[in-house]
Parts: structure tokens; C-alpha cells; sequence
């Protein structure tokens, strides 16, 4: 690791940690039983930068740990929501596809964050599934898509 990459993987940290962070008025959107976190668009990005990897891992760490305060999902959010979004964004960067790289990010949060989020919320585990899904799906496939072709662009002009 050089300078480089962790200075690139700092600066992601750092933005999925704004990202969600600028969500917070908008109520229960970033950690509820329905979820739209623009920040997880993100997690497209490790198909054509590696330092992503570690940095939605990070920020994601950091972002819930915030949100632990509000979300009362506990250290389950902080460590296992972590564990997915990085085990997401490994899985994407070895896609170097944006249609497949959608799938990781989606199923996984989907069917593991789902486990909690249904236990504390008490809503049926499908209907949360199909809420973290859905939200899941719209951020990466729409909001990560943006972010890659903005990524692509910035990293071409020198």
C-alpha cells in the first residue's frame, strides 16, 4: 500500500461517511427496515478502483457507529453491516462488470442485514428482505453507476 491508495481509500471513507450523514433528516432512510443509503453506491466503485475496498469498509464502519445512537440496531450494525459492505465490495471488484458488480451489494445486504433489522424492528424478515433489497438495488445500480462514471472521469483528467 502507497500513499496513493490510502489516500484514495481515506477520501472514500470520508464521503460514505458525509453521504449518510446528510441523510440523517431525512429520518429512518439509512438504516431502517426500508433503506435508500446513497452511500452504498459506493460499493461500485471497487470494479475500477481497489482502494475502494477498504474505504466503503471504513466508511461504513464509521457511519454506523454514528448511527448506532439513532438506529438501535447496536454493535450487531456496526461490526456485521461493516462485514457486508466490505465482503460486497470484494465481491464486486472481482466482477469488472457494472450490470454483475449490482448483485454483491444488493443479495448480501439484502438477506444478512435484513436478520437484525427485522429482529428489532419486528417486522417480518421477507417484507424487510424485499425493503433493503429494493433501496439496496436503487443505490447501486443508480447512485453507484453515477459515481462510477464521475470517478471515471475525474481519474482522466490529470
Amino acid at each position: 500500500m502507497d500513499t496513493k491508495y490510502l489516500t484514495k481509500a481515506g477520501l472514500i471513507a470520508a464521503l460514505y461517511v458525509v453521504l449518510v450523514l446528510i441523510e440523517i433528516p431525512f429520518g429512518q432512510l439509512a438504516f431502517g427496515p426500508i433503506q435508500l443509503r446513497i452511500a452504498e453506491g459506493l460499493t461500485l466503485l471497487p470494479i475500477v478502483e481497489t482502494a475502494a475496498i477498504p474505504g466503503v469498509f471504513v466508511g461504513c464502519l464509521v457511519a454506523n457507529f454514528v448511527l448506532t445512537f439513532t438506529s438501535g440496531f447496536g454493535l450487531i450494525d456496526v461490526i456485521g453491516g461493516s462485514l457486508v459492505t466490505l465482503v460486497a465490495a470484494y465481491l464486486t471488484s472481482k466482477t469488472k462488470n457494472r450490470i454483475l458488480g449490482v448483485i454483491p451489494p444488493v443479495v448480501l445486504n439484502g438477506l444478512v442485514i435484513s436478520l437484525w433489522v427485522s429482529y428489532f424492528t419486528k417486522i417480518r424478515y421477507w417484507y424487510t428482505v424485499a425493503g433493503i433489497s429494493a433501496g439496496e438495488l436503487i443505490s447501486v445500480a443508480v447512485f453507484g453507476n453515477i459515481m462510477l462514471i464521475v470517478y471515471e472521469k475525474a481519474s482522466k483528467v490529470k
